[in-house]
């Protein structure tokens, strides 16, 4: 039922938190000027749990919801969202237990720093730059949560001959046009936050794409670096990755050969999983 979530429970620490089906907010993330991620913060209202401090858009889960329905469902509540502006890349417990009570952020994209409309829950909202936000007044919970969530540069670089083979569009017959078409919905997906498991998440601040052969007939793109190989692909996806770079290299590829002369600090992401984005 609609609000039956609303209510107090006894969390992991002996003490009480808000909702009794636990609880979930949004961190929503959108590329602002030149690129660079901000989040949407909320300035918590005086009568709230530490009025007057920083954090996301949240509440308490209702016994229908998961923690994404309630994410979104509160981030249009109190901020006036669209769910259908929000592309949710992951969610993370980031505080409590599964026994007792827990709090889960949804971490979510759009496309552009969107307009919102606060209610009675807050004194503003900010889009924020994401280098900024830790120099705020943040809730506590949050405060403490924020190492895990803020993004890392992220510079990936893209196997196209093998994202290109995993997908059945012709490729076969025309390599460039196929080329151009991966391309196409490779820029429209960029940039994103991108999950990195262990590592946190990562902000794609460049996207290079290396083709070779008859591919490399495709054309350049505003926010992709085509790289045309002038012989064997993995040999500059190689040198690429071992380029000096302030942040976390990531290489989308199946093949294994490529794999193992990969920097060992190189994370690596299956295409499959990057044809899930587009």
């Amino acid at each position: 039922m609609r609000g039956d979530g609303d209510g107090w429970a006894i969390g992991p620490d002996g003490r009480r938190h808000w909702g009794r089906h636990g609880a979930a907010g949004l961190l929503l993330r959108a590329p602002g000027s030149g690129g660079r991620p901000h989040v949407l913060l909320q300035h918590r209202a005086a009568w709230s749990h530490e009025g007057g401090t920083w954090s996301i858009p949240g509440g308490a889960r209702d016994s229908h919801e998961d923690a994404v329905a309630a994410a979104v469902r509160e981030a249009h509540e109190e901020c006036g969202l669209p769910a259908e502006r929000i592309a949710v890349r992951a969610d993370l417990r980031t505080a409590g237990d599964d026994a007792t009570w827990s709090y889960t952020t949804v971490v979510a994209d759009a496309d552009q720093p969107l307009a919102t409309v606060a209610n009675r829950e807050s004194v503003e909202l900010a889009w924020v730059q994401e280098d900024d936000v830790a120099s705020m007044l943040l809730h506590h919970a949050f405060g403490d949560a924020w190492p895990r969530l803020r993004t890392r540069p992220l510079r990936l670089i893209v196997d196209m001959a093998n994202l290109v083979g995993s997908r059945p569009d012709g490729w076969w017959r025309d390599r460039a046009g196929a080329a151009e078409r991966m391309l196409d919905a490779l820029e429209r997906g960029v940039p994103r936050t991108v999950s990195l498991g262990p590592s946190g998440f990562g902000w794609t601040t460049q996207v290079i794409a290396v083709t070779e052969g008859k591919a490399r007939a495709a054309g350049d793109r505003d926010s992709i670096d085509v790289e045309r190989a002038p012989g064997s692909g993995d040999d500059t996806i190689a040198q690429c990755a071992a380029g000096m770079w302030d942040g976390v290299t990531a290489v989308v590829t199946a093949d294994r050969g490529l794999r193992a002369r990969l920097p060992a600090d190189a994370e690596v992401i299956s295409p499959g999983r990057v044809l899930g984005w587009l």
